[in-house]
């Protein structure tokens, strides 16, 4: 996977660069100013009436291939925000699958946008918040601590929340004051095995009062009780619902056996 990670980081510059040419940061800044108040993705995964799940819109990945191979993305992002505290919307074409119109879906919702790419550079974050999206991702495993406190403080700056996604335990000294959320990735970059029990210790490691996001592997709801009292605040969850034939469905029952196992 760190051959793949690097390969996408690559690839990833290339397109940074090339889109800088079409439309330079200046205009970006002058988007933004344009755009809404973000939303809080922070205060909606602590709201007590909500289960903290935020609900990913994928349609493939390098490690599983084609999820689903024409996903009605409007009825999926409309069941998606009747419980989600948040959003999840892939944007890297190549590697993923991402379409626009994806993005422009989400973001049409009443509930907080996640923008799930690789941030590697200043102007993706300023392209994050142009788009319309309330929080951006920072990946740990392809950058320094010093990249995710630069890219952390200006994403905070233009009124982004951040979630820092850590795939090992040395990865925690990127965890920074600027850092809204931590995400934990259940699952081996190296190998793809999904270890829950190793996820928890690491969550032990982090500051008490911060807000820990599982992700990945989650699909039962007695994993998602097992983290839940674990001390994580959010799940984050897209394969268990986009490889259904009717992935709306199956979100909406997903939330049905968390409200009567919650009864």
């Amino acid at each position: 996977m760190k051959n793949i990670l690097e390969k996408i980081v690559q690839t990833k510059r290339e397109e940074i660069e090339s889109r800088k040419k079409v439309l330079p940061i200046k205009a970006l800044i002058e988007q933004i100013s344009q755009q809404h108040q973000t939303k809080s993705m922070v205060k909606r995964i602590l709201q007590p009436d909500l289960f903290g799940i935020i609900a990913e819109f994928k349609r493939k990945s390098p490690s599983k291939g084609v999820l689903h191979p024409n996903p009605d993305v409007e009825s999926i992002i409309k069941a998606y925000a009747q419980f989600a505290s948040g959003i999840s919307v892939l944007t890297d074409e190549q590697y993923f699958g991402a379409k626009a119109e994806d993005f422009n879906v989400g973001i049409k919702s009443t509930v907080p946008v996640l923008r799930k790419d690789f941030i590697i550079d200043p102007y993706q974050v300023y392209e994050t918040r142009a788009m319309g999206a309330d929080v951006m991702l920072l990946i740990a495993a392809c950058l320094t601590p010093l990249q995710v406190s630069e890219l952390s403080l200006l994403a905070q700056s233009i009124g982004l929340e951040v979630l820092l996604e850590l795939h090992e335990e040395h990865e925690i000294q990127h965890v920074c004051s600027s850092i809204d959320m931590i995400g934990i990735n259940n699952r081996n970059l190296k190998n793809f095995q999904v270890d829950i029990a190793h996820s928890i210790r690491m969550a032990e490691q982090l500051p008490v009062n911060a807000v820990t996001i599982a992700e990945s592997g989650i699909n039962s709801v007695e994993v998602w009780k097992q983290l839940k009292d674990a001390g994580f605040k959010g799940f984050l969850m897209g394969e268990y619902f986009m490889k259904e034939a009717n992935p709306s469905e199956k979100f909406l029952s997903f939330i049905q056996e968390i409200q009567a196992l919650c009864v």
